[in-house]
C-alpha cells in the first residue's frame, strides 16, 4: 500500500492547487451564509474527488490493472492518455493566460455567489473537484496508479482516501482560517483570492504540465516493461 500511497501523493498535492476552486470557497467565506457555505462546498469536493476514485477503482478491478508483476497495458494506457490531455489542458491555459499587465477576467459566475445556499455550494464543491479537467483528470490517473499496485480493496479504499483529504487542503486551508481567525480572517482571504486570481494560469500550466509528465512516464515505463 505504501507504493500506492507514495505515487499518488503528488497528483493530490496537484489537485489541491486549485485556484479557481479556492478562490471559490473564498467567496462564500465572505457571504452572509459564509458560516454553512463554506463547509458545505469543502464537503462537496470531498464528495466529488472520492466518487471519482472509487468509480475508477470499481471500473478497473474486474479487467485487471496488473498483470503478473508488471501493470496491465490497458492501465498503462489510460495512464498515457490522462498525461497527453493534461499536457494539451496546459497548452490551453497558457494561451488563455492574460498578456502583458492584463488583469485576468473574472469568471462570471463569482457574481452570482453571494446568493448560493449551502446546497448550490455542495453541488459547487463537486462540480470542481469532479468535473473540472484538471482536478477530474489527476485523480483518475491517481486511481488508475492505486489500482495497478495490486493491492487488496480494503488498502485501495484506504489509499484513495488518503489522496482525497490530501487532495482537499488547499480548499480547507481557508476554511479552517475563517473559523480560527474570526474577523481578522477577511484581510488574509482577500490577499489569497487576489494572488490566485492573478496567478491561476501560470499555476494551472505548471501543474498540468508537471502532472502530465509524470503519468506519461509512468505509462511508458510500463508499457516497455
Amino acid at each position: 500500500m505504501g507504493t500506492a500511497i507514495g505515487t499518488t501523493l503528488p497528483l493530490a498535492v496537484g489537485v489541491a492547487i486549485s485556484p479557481l476552486a479556492i478562490i471559490a470557497v473564498i467567496l462564500l467565506l465572505v457571504t452572509p451564509r459564509a458560516r454553512t457555505s463554506g463547509p458545505a462546498f469543502l464537503v462537496g469536493w470531498l464528495v466529488g474527488l472520492a466518487v471519482v476514485g472509487a468509480i475508477v477503482l470499481v471500473l478497473v478491478e474486474p479487467a485487471g490493472a496488473t498483470s503478473a508483476t508488471t501493470p496491465a497495458t490497458w492501465a498503462s494506457v489510460l495512464q498515457l492518455a490522462v498525461g497527453v490531455l493534461l499536457l494539451l489542458f496546459a497548452i490551453t491555459q497558457w494561451r488563455g493566460r492574460p498578456a502583458g499587465d492584463q488583469r485576468p477576467d473574472t469568471p462570471k459566475w463569482m457574481g452570482a455567489i453571494d446568493a448560493f445556499t449551502a446546497a448550490r455550494a455542495f453541488m459547487l464543491g463537486v462540480v470542481f473537484s469532479a468535473v473540472k479537467p484538471k482536478n477530474l483528470l489527476l485523480t483518475i490517473g491517481a486511481a488508475s496508479l492505486i489500482a495497478e499496485t495490486g493491492i487488496s480493496g480494503a488498502q485501495e479504499a484506504l489509499a484513495l482516501a488518503i489522496f482525497v483529504i490530501v487532495g482537499s487542503v488547499g480548499i480547507a486551508a481557508p476554511v479552517v482560517i475563517y473559523f480560527a481567525l474570526g474577523a481578522r480572517a477577511d484581510a488574509v482571504l482577500e490577499q489569497m483570492k487576489a494572488w490566485m486570481l492573478l496567478h491561476n494560469a501560470v499555476i494551472m500550466t505548471t501543474l498540468c504540465v508537471v502532472f502530465g509528465a509524470v503519468l506519461i512516464g509512468d505509462a511508458i515505463s510500463g508499457l516497455s516493461a
